[in-house]
């Protein structure tokens, strides 16, 4: 696969075999080097790469540094804190890790770098929602950089992950570079109201959380036709009274692209029943909404729309 001028491979083996100018290392805050595929690094490349990395640290979850590899066949380790000191981990610690990760390997000039399941193993993250992540920070790395990374391998050690690993960022870089194109994307979002509280679905794929029903446009649709669409998929709702509320569109909104989302207010009419794209569903009341945190920029959105009730 290949995104601008970089070849994506995914590989089943052992990483610490591969040579790289840079094996990617998931590591604890400390940088010490005693479990986990950290453990083994250490154990095959030496242990004057744990001192040359503690030399470095400590850091904070989600930040990286670069060592030597020792006796490894790589030339460089780039160690990124995918935990936090209890060796907890969340989808905020690995999107930042991931993205350190690869700021690295422009400071030391890698052309070919491998990356592991980072988060699955001490972490114990689901292995499709580090897929998923990973790839999310690979692709903004090779289109939205002029990096000199001209290959990197996602290397997975277990039968499991490799297979989750190959269906799903495979699939997923497909998906963006055939079927999305260049950003920005377009989606859209809707507010649907009932008299007991608005409807919030449970999202399965990262970003995770709590959030307003909506999705990407499909090809030839509009924004209301989107609208009224995805309130029925996630949903099982219709609408009536369907209004544009505003648009949101600053970068960083989404963590994975740029996009730009029309956000809709309407009437809700049926039985909620989530789809097959959500986790959940619940009907939050009105005066409860904002003591809850959400994904995407939609806890501002919801705050306009309460303000907007008040006046």
């Amino acid at each position: 696969m290949k995104i601008k001028n970089t070849t994506v491979n995914i590989v089943q083996g052992d990483i610490t075999l591969l040579k790289v100018d840079a094996i990617i290392n998931t590591a604890h805050p400390t940088l010490k080097m005693e479990e986990g595929l950290a453990g083994m690094i250490k154990s095959r490349g030496g242990s004057v790469i744990e001192e040359e990395a503690v030399e470095k640290g400590p850091l904070s979850p989600g930040q990286a540094i670069w060592t030597n590899a020792g006796e490894l066949a790589a030339n460089f380790l780039i160690h990124t804190v995918t935990v936090n000191e209890q060796k907890q981990i969340n989808q905020d610690i690995l999107r930042s890790a991931v993205a350190s990760a690869l700021k690295c390997t422009d400071e030391i000039k890698a052309y070919s770098i491998a990356i592991p399941a980072l988060g699955c193993g001490v972490g114990g993250f689901s292995a499709l929602g580090a897929a998923k992540i990973i790839v999310q920070e690979i692709l903004k790395f090779c289109r939205h950089t002029d990096t000199g990374v001209g290959e990197i391998t996602l290397c997975l050690y277990d039968d499991e992950t490799f297979k989750v690993f190959d269906k799903e960022a495979r699939g997923y870089i497909k998906h963006v570079l055939e079927h999305l194109g260049d950003e920005p994307y377009y989606t859209t979002d809707i507010i649907i109201e009932l008299p007991e509280g608005i409807i919030l679905i449970e999202r399965s794929n990262p970003p995770y959380g709590w959030a307003l029903p909506g999705g990407f446009l499909d090809p030839g649709e509009n924004q209301r036709e989107a609208a009224i669409r995805e309130t029925k998929e996630e949903t099982n709702m219709d609408l009536e009274d369907l209004r544009e509320f505003g648009v949101y569109g600053e970068k960083g909104r989404d963590p994975r692209f740029h996009t730009i989302t029309t956000v809709f207010v309407g009437k809700g009419v049926g039985t909620p029943q989530f789809g097959d794209d959500a986790k959940g569903l619940k009907i939050v009341p009105y005066e409860e909404l904002m003591n809850h945190e959400y994904a995407f920029d939609h806890k501002d959105v919801i705050r306009h729309y309460l303000e907007g009730r008040q006046s």
